[in-house]
């Protein structure tokens, strides 16, 4: 929903801030006033092609601002697609400067017109002489009679559910089994290079985390071997001339001892430390030599390190993925070798598929054709009282491909004189008789779609009295559901309106400037009484307008 419009240094509109509500806004004013400025100025912020001369007389820059809130699931998408914050209120900003060069915003982050026009489009449908309304386009034909649908033909959803589920498995099993006959054409080198590298890969066996596990115990060998040389040394330095250090030991003990006679030593806690010392020397040697792993030598190690590696590269893989290329290969080879059982069940479980997805379809068509049908009854009763009692409408539904949407093409039929054929909406009437109908279109489709802001101009062109008075009462039922905003210069029509704003154009002999405000009460009573009988207000036209306020 539009809550609110601000405007600034746009054509005659220097400032201009509007609120505006659910239900029907209607917009009045005489003519020149500036109706169509509002317009220009909620499509520039809308994503529409942007024109300099909308810039006002001696500004370098305009600027248009919309706000909406309770936005559909719909715009969320459009947000998320295109990597901007989703929020229940969405702000599209465009700024416009006098050398024609414009800039777009959505919630304060800089887009490009093309996404602003995206998510415009979204948020507000606008039925005018020269808009691109979105029914105009066939492409939503089908989803807006799909909703429709949904609310009027009992088991509509779970049918059309069934037919995507049943394309979804259909197209599964067309592309497995494309896949498995692509690889059956080129099975006689396929096999033979297959064989060759599984045998190659259940061979060498290689387990998940061996080749991290093979480069640790390398190290780990290469560090042993190291070590192992310099304890080497060690020992020999406490050998030296092939003698033990604790044999020298005990001969300096024995020399030592000759200094007493009575056997006393007097170093001998000395020499009993120093021996000590010559012997863990000795164990400590012993003790830190490295146990051999069972894999074998180091160069059984980096002869298998070597394989896997090499292994690793040819399939251009991770080392830890050759275990699944195996797998994958055994897969295959054996798709292969049972190709022919596996191409006879696919295509048995094709033929299924198809059968289940064709039943489902031609059910789906059947409730689009009945659909179709109620949406002719409801429209061609809605017409004669908008002064289209000439025209007819019909749904047109072709065959198509298969989809998940099923096997119907669906366009939107019309013709406004009798003995004219029908033609599609996009190519039919225009301007005011377009708008009325397309606003029966909307008011029969009402509660089948994602919510807009409609908004009418020159709905009201060529009618008054009771058509008019028809025109507004539809416009007050598509309301109820949605908000709409409507330009008019019926009376009967700004007399269905929830909230009534005038649009008027003032001048002090340097500028001229258009202004908006909300009118209620006698102003809104006088309002009406002008469009009824112009400058000169008459009591007649006073009472009448009262009436005429819904």
């Amino acid at each position: 929903m539009l809550t609110s419009l601000n405007i600034s240094n746009i054509v005659l509109i220097e400032k201009l801030n509007l609120e505006f509500g659910g239900g029907l806004n209607v917009l009045t004013g005489e003519t020149g006033a500036g109706k169509s400025i509002l317009m220009d100025a909620l499509s520039l912020a809308l994503g529409a092609r942007s024109d300099a001369g909308l810039v006002r007389a001696g500004c370098d820059v305009g600027a248009s601002t919309a706000e909406f809130t309770s936005v559909s699931d719909n715009v969320k998408n459009i947000l998320m697609e295109n990597g901007l914050d989703v929020d229940d209120t969405v702000v599209l900003r465009r700024t416009l400067s006098s050398d024609g060069k414009s800039r777009a915003w959505i919630n304060d982050t800089p887009v490009s017109v093309r996404v602003l026009k995206m998510v415009g489009d979204a948020l507000v449908e606008i039925h005018g002489q020269f808009a691109n309304h979105t029914l105009l386009n066939p492409a939503t034909h089908r989803p807006t009679l799909d909703a429709f649908a949904a609310l009027n033909i009992a088991g509509f959803t779970d049918v059309q559910k069934s037919v995507r589920e049943s394309y979804n498995t259909m197209h599964t099993i067309e592309t497995r089994l494309s896949e498995l006959q692509e690889l059956v054409s080129r099975a006689a080198s396929e096999h033979e290079f297959l064989e060759h590298n599984v045998a190659e890969l259940r061979a060498l066996n290689v387990k998940p985390g061996e080749e991290a596990e093979l480069a640790t115990i390398r190290a780990n060998m290469m560090n042993a071997e190291k070590n192992t040389a310099i304890l080497n040394d060690a020992q020999n330095a406490l050998n030296p001339n092939g003698n033990s250090l604790d044999s020298l030991v005990c001969d300096v003990a024995h020399i030592l001892e000759r200094l007493h006679g009575d056997g006393e030593n007097p170093y001998a806690e000395q020499i009993d430390t120093l021996y000590n010392v010559a012997q863990n020397i000795a164990d400590v040697a012993e003790s830190i030599k490295p146990d051999a792993p069972d894999i074998g030598t180091i160069d059984d190690v980096e002869e298998r390190l070597f394989a896997i590696r090499s292994l690793a590269r040819k399939h251009r893989v991770l080392p830890d993925e050759l275990p699944n290329k195996l797998r994958d290969m055994e897969m295959a080879l054996n798709a292969i070798d049972n190709s022919d059982a596996e191409l006879q069940k696919l295509q048995h479980e094709l033929t299924g598929a198809k059968k289940q997805f064709n039943d489902a379809a031609h059910k789906l068509s059947k409730m689009r054709a009945d659909a179709s049908a109620a949406i002719r009854t409801r429209i061609l009763s809605e017409l004669p009282d908008l002064k289209l009692g000439s025209a007819d409408f019909m749904v047109e539904i072709t065959n198509a491909n298969p989809t998940a949407n099923g096997v119907d093409d669906v366009v939107f039929m019309i013709k406004t004189n009798p003995g004219m054929p029908f033609a599609p909406l996009n190519k039919s009437a225009s301007g005011g008789e377009l708008a009325r109908f397309m606003l029966a279109l909307r008011v029969v489709l009402a509660g089948g779609a994602d919510a807009h802001t409609f908004v009418f101009d020159e709905i009201d062109t060529g009618i008054s009295g009771a058509t008019a008075s028809a025109v507004g009462a539809r416009l007050n039922k598509l309301s109820q559901n949605a908000q709409s905003i409507v330009i008019t210069h019926s009376a009967q029509v700004a007399g269905f309106a929830d909230r009534h704003y005038k649009i008027s154009k003032s001048t002090d002999g340097d500028k001229t400037t258009t202004s908006v405000v909300e009118i209620t009460g006698d102003e809104r009573v006088n309002e009406i009484a002008r469009i009824i009988s112009g400058a000169d207000i008459t009591p007649e036209s006073i009472a009448t307008a009262k009436t005429l306020i819904k």
